[in-house]
C-alpha cells in the first residue's frame, strides 16, 4: 500500500524519486489552463475569535476601524489578494439564520454556538457586514447556505434578499436595511459537511437535498449562481461518486472536499503547534502530501461523469489542525503557526495549481486567529504569520498560465520513512513573466534543482525565501520578524538553465524576465 501511494503521489505531480541532493525540472510552455485566482480563497467562520475579536472589534479598541471592521487586518489581506472569503462557517452555517443577522443591531437575537464553545452570539456581525467587509477586501463573498437545520425557502429567500433587483417585500427590507441595490453574490454553499455537522445526511439523502435547494435558489439579473455542493471528507470516495451521479454536471458549479493536515494523524492528540521535533515534523509533512493522492483520485471520478472538466473541485477547507494552544478555550481552536505550517502551506498550494485543471478554487482554514491562521491578533497588535507570507509569494501565481513541469527529485528520510523532498509550481503572467514558486521539505539538506525551460526565453532572475533555523520557529509579538521573505540569491543562469540551491526546510519564489 505505501509503494501505491508513493507512486500515486509520484505520478500526480510529474515527479521520480532517487537519493541524491541533486533535482532536474524541466518547464514546458504547453498548457492553455489558469491557475485560478480563487484557489487563493480564505475562510472567515463564527468560531473562537475569527469573527468576533478579530474581524470585528469592540468599538472602543484603538485601531483603525470602518465601524467595526479592523482596517490594519483588511490592509495585510488587501497585500496579499485574496480573491474570495467563506463565511458564515463551517459547522456554524448549519445553525445560522441569517434573519437574525440583518437590522438594527440592538434588535437582533442572540444565539448559543453550539458547536464551538458554547459562546452567546450577539448577531452583530451579520450579512451587511460580512458584504462591507468583502468590498472593503475587494474580495467575492462565499456564503454557505443552512441545509443542515435551515429550510429550502429559507435559502431561496436569502438569496432574493441579496440578489434581486426589482420590487419585492425582501427587496424592500434590504433597502430598509441601508441597501438599495443589490449585493450579486455568486457563489452559494449549498449546505456545509452534511455528512458530518451539517446533518449526518449520506450521500444519497444528500444529493436529493441539494437538488431541492438548488432548484429554488434562482439567479437574478447579473447574478448568476455558482452554487457548490457538499462533496467529501477527505478519501470518502463514493461521496463523490454519488454526487456526481445523482447531482449531475449541469446542476452545480463545484463539489467541494475538506481534508486537513493532522500532525499526528490521529483526532484525539493531534499533537502541538509549537512543542514537536523531526518526527512530527516528518509526519505532518507525509500527511500533508495526501492531498495530491485525493485530489487525483476524486478528479478522476468527476472526469467519468464530466469528462469536460466543467464541474471545479472546491478544496474550501484545508490546512494544519493542532492541540490548542495550552491555557485557551479548546472550543476556540486557536494555535501558533510555525516555520512548518508554511512548508505545508506551499506545498498544497503546489498542488492545487499542478491540478488546475479541476481545481478552480479553495479556502484555507482558517483567516484569522483560529486553526492554520493568516493573522494573530491579541486586542490593538496584530501579527503576520508565516503562512501568510507564503500567500504574499505565493500571489504571482493568480490567474497566471499554468506551465506543466516535469521535476525528478530526491527523498527526504527519516526513520526507514522516505518523502519526495521537493515540490514545484510554475506560471506565466500576463505580462510575459514567468514565476516559479518550490518548497524543500528536507529538514537538512540544500538541494541543486537545476531547470531546462522549452521554447520559454529569459534572461534574469530574482527571488525571495522564507525560512529560518528551526522547523517549529514562529513570530510572536515580541519578535514578529522571526519568519519574513528575505531576497534569494541562490539562482543564477548556467548557459540556457536556471540552477537552484534550495536552502533546506524553505520556500523559495523566483521571477524570470
Amino acid at each position: 500500500m505505501k509503494k501505491r501511494i508513493l507512486f500515486l503521489l509520484t505520478a500526480g505531480l510529474g515527479l521520480k524519486s532517487y537519493a541524491q541532493n541533486t533535482a532536474t525540472l524541466t518547464v514546458s510552455n504547453n498548457s492553455k489552463d489558469t491557475i485560478s485566482r480563487n484557489i487563493y480563497g480564505q475562510f472567515a467562520e463564527h468560531l473562537g475569535r475569527g469573527i468576533y475579536g478579530g474581524f470585528w472589534v469592540d468599538k472602543t479598541l484603538p485601531v483603525a476601524k470602518q465601524d467595526r471592521i479592523r482596517l490594519d487586518v483588511v490592509n495585510a489581506l488587501k497585500k496579499i489578494k485574496i480573491p474570495n472569503l467563506r463565511w458564515p462557517g463551517g459547522c456554524f452555517a448549519d445553525e445560522y439564520h441569517w434573519r437574525d443577522g440583518i437590522g438594527p443591531r440592538p434588535q437582533r437575537p442572540k444565539m448559543i454556538n453550539t458547536n464551538w464553545g458554547g459562546v452567546v452570539e450577539d448577531n452583530s456581525f451579520g450579512t451587511h457586514e460580512f458584504l462591507e467587509l468583502c468590498q472593503l477586501l475587494g474580495c467575492e463573498p462565499y456564503i454557505s447556505a443552512n441545509v443542515g437545520s435551515g429550510t429550502v425557502q429559507e435559502m431561496s429567500n436569502w438569496v432574493e434578499y441579496l440578489n434581486f433587483d426589482g420590487e419585492s417585500p425582501l427587496t424592500n427590507l434590504r433597502t430598509q436595511n441601508g441597501h438599495p441595490k443589490p449585493f450579486n453574490v455568486h457563489f452559494w454553499g449549498v449546505g456545509n459537511e452534511s455528512w458530518g455537522c451539517g446533518g449526518n445526511m449520506t450521500p444519497e439523502h444528500y444529493s436529493d437535498e441539494y437538488r431541492r435547494y438548488a432548484s429554488f435558489a434562482k439567479n437574478y439579473n447579473n447574478a448568476k449562481l455558482k452554487k457548490i455542493a457538499c462533496g467529501p471528507n477527505a478519501s470518502d470516495y463514493n461521496w463523490t461518486e454519488t454526487c456526481m451521479k445523482n447531482i449531475g454536471p449541469g446542476r452545480m458549479w463545484g463539489l467541494s472536499l475538506h481534508y486537513y493536515t493532522l500532525p499526528t494523524g490521529n483526532w484525539s492528540d493531534k499533537g502541538s503547534s509549537t512543542n514537536f521535533g523531526e518526527a512530527a515534523y516528518f509526519n505532518t509533512m507525509k500527511n500533508c502530501l495526501q492531498m495530491e493522492e485525493l485530489v487525483t483520485k476524486h478528479s478522476a471520478i468527476m472526469d467519468k461523469y464530466d469528462p469536460q472538466k466543467k464541474v471545479a473541485l472546491v478544496v474550501d477547507e484545508w490546512g494544519v489542525w493542532t492541540n490548542v494552544m495550552p491555557g485557551t478555550n479548546p472550543g476556540f481552536l486557536f494555535q501558533q503557526n510555525s516555520l512548518r505550517d508554511a512548508l505545508v502551506a506551499a506545498t498544497t498550494l503546489n498542488i492545487f495549481n499542478n491540478h488546475c485543471d479541476r481545481v478552480k478554487m479553495a479556502a484555507l482554514a482558517q483567516c484569522i486567529n483560529v486553526l492554520q491562521a493568516l493573522i494573530i491578533t491579541d486586542k490593538e497588535k496584530m501579527l503576520l504569520t508565516p503562512t501568510y507570507y507564503v500567500f504574499d509569494m505565493y500571489k504571482v501565481h493568480q490567474d497566471a498560465r499554468y506551465l506543466p513541469v516535469k521535476l525528478n527529485a530526491p527523498e527526504y528520510e527519516y526513520e526507514g520513512k522516505k518523502i519526495l523532498a521537493v515540490n514545484v509550481t510554475a506560471s506565466q503572467d500576463a505580462a510575459g513573466k514567468v514565476h516559479l514558486t518550490l518548497a524543500n521539505l528536507d529538514a537538512h539538506n540544500t538541494i541543486a534543482v537545476s531547470t531546462e525551460f522549452k521554447d520559454i526565453a529569459w534572461q534574469a532572475v530574482t527571488g525571495r525565501v522564507l525560512t529560518s533555523a528551526k522547523v517549529d520557529d514562529i513570530n510572536t509579538f515580541e519578535k514578529p520578524y522571526t519568519l519574513i521573505p528575505k531576497t534569494f540569491t541562490g539562482a543564477r543562469k548556467e548557459g540556457d538553465k536556471l540552477v537552484i540551491n534550495m536552502p533546506a526546510k524553505a520556500v523559495v519564489e523566483l521571477e524570470l524576465n
